[in-house]
C-alpha cells in the first residue's frame, strides 16, 4: 500500500485541502479548493486508491500484471490474453511510440533492466557494452506488439514492457475523471513533475513554478489552465554517476545508452481526452530527441508548447510556451526561442 506523508489538512484559507503521499516510486500531492472536508476526504481516497491499483498493476520489476505479461512474452508465447486495460494502455502507447518515431519506447524495459533502473535504489555501475548491443540489436518495438480485442500477438520475445514514461500521465488521466465523479471541480495533482489542474485556486488560477534542473529556485512560473497538464522529465532524479559521469533514466533507444546533453524537456498539454499520457510519454520523446530534434519532435507528437534544457544549460522554448511563462528578473537563465 501507499504510504501515507501527512492527512488531509484544511489550510488558514479555509478551503484548501492538501494531501502527500508516495506512490509511483515518487511524491504525490493532491490540492483541492472549494470542497466539503467529507467530500475531499471521499475524492482523495478514490484518488490514492486508484493510483495504487496502477502503480502495482504496471509495476515493471515487482510481481503484477505487467511482470506476469512480460514473462510470458520473454518465454516465446505469442498468443496471449491480457485485460481490456492493459489492451488500452498498449493501444495508446503504440500511438504514441508512432507519433515519436520510437523515441517513446515502452517496449525497451530490457534495457532500463541492464542499466539498474529497475532497482528501487539506482546502483553506480555501468552495464557490459555487449549486453547493450544484443539488445539494440534485437529492435524491441511496440510494432512487434498486435492487438486482436484482447489477445496480443508478439513476434519479438525482446519486447519487455516498462510503462514508466506513460503511468504517471494515465495516472493523471484516471484522476481527472475520478475528480469529476466526485463532483470536485477545482484541484491540482502533482506526481513527482506532472501535473494536472481544474477549475482555479479561489478566484486565481492554479500556478506552478518551473525549476531549473541544475538550479533548487524556479525560473519562472505558469498559470495553469483548466483541464492542462503539465509534464516535466529530467535527469536529476533517477541517476547514478562513474567516474564524474551522470547517467540518468531516461535510455535512447537507438543507442541503448542514456540519454546525454539533456538535463530536462517539459511539454504542456490542452484539455482534453488522454492529453495526461500524451504530455508524459511526449515530454520523455522531447528528451531523447535533443537539442538538435526536439521541435520536430514535439510538432510531430501534436505538442505546440514545449521546452528542453541543454546539457549547458540553455533554455529552448517553443514561441508558444515563451508567451505564457512568466519569468523571474533575477533567474539568469540564457533563453532561445
Amino acid at each position: 500500500m501507499y504510504d501515507i506523508i501527512s492527512d488531509v489538512r484544511q489550510a488558514s484559507s479555509g478551503s484548501r485541502h492538501t494531501s502527500l503521499s508516495y506512490v509511483f516510486g515518487t511524491l504525490v500531492e493532491i490540492v483541492i479548493f472549494g470542497a466539503t472536508a467529507s467530500r475531499v476526504r471521499e475524492t482523495i481516497a478514490a484518488i490514492f486508491g486508484e493510483f495504487d491499483r496502477l502503480h502495482w498493476k504496471l509495476h515493471a520489476w515487482k510481481s503484477g500484471d505487467l511482470v506476469n505479461l512480460n514473462r510470458t512474452i520473454a518465454a516465446g508465447e505469442q498468443r496471449i490474453r491480457v485485460d481490456p486495460e492493459m489492451a488500452m494502455l498498449i493501444r495508446e502507447a503504440a500511438d504514441l511510440s508512432k507519433r515519436s518515431r520510437g523515441l517513446f519506447n515502452p517496449a525497451i524495459g530490457g534495457l532500463v533492466g541492464l542499466w539498474n533502473f529497475h532497482d528501487d535504489e539506482c546502483r553506480a555501475v555501468a552495464p557490459d557494452p555487449e549486453k547493450i548491443i544484443r539488445v539494440v540489436r534485437t529492435n524491441p518495438q511496440m510494432s512487434d506488439l498486435i492487438l486482436h480485442d484482447n489477445e496480443l500477438l508478439c513476434g519479438n520475445p525482446a519486447v519487455q514492457l516498462d510503462f514508466g514514461g506513460h503511468a504517471k500521465g494515465y495516472a493523471l488521466d484516471r484522476a481527472k475523471q475520478l475528480l469529476r465523479d466526485c463532483g470536485v471541480g477545482n484541484a491540482l495533482i502533482n506526481i513527482g513533475g506532472h501535473i494536472l489542474a481544474l477549475g482555479h485556486c479561489g478566484e486565481r488560477p492554479w500556478s506552478v513554478g518551473i525549476r531549473h534542473p541544475r538550479r533548487s529556485q524556479p525560473f519562472a512560473r505558469l498559470e495553469l489552465h483548466d483541464g492542462e497538464i503539465i509534464s516535466t522529465s529530467g535527469d536529476y532524479e533517477r541517476y547514478f554517476v562513474v567516474n564524474g559521469k551522470r547517467y540518468a533514466h531516461i535510455i535512447d533507444p537507438r543507442t541503448g545508452y542514456p540519454v546525454e546533453n539533456v538535463q530536462a524537456a517539459t511539454v504542456l498539454t490542452p484539455p482534453g481526452q488522454s492529453t495526461g499520457a500524451l504530455s508524459d510519454a511526449a515530454s520523455g520523446a522531447v528528451f531523447t530527441a535533443g537539442p538538435q530534434e526536439w521541435r520536430d519532435v514535439a510538432a510531430r507528437m501534436g505538442v505546440t508548447h514545449a521546452m528542453l534544457v541543454d546539457g549547458n544549460s540553455t533554455v529552448h522554448l517553443t514561441c508558444e510556451l515563451h508567451e505564457r511563462l512568466e519569468f523571474y528578473a533575477d533567474g539568469e537563465v540564457i533563453c532561445v526561442h
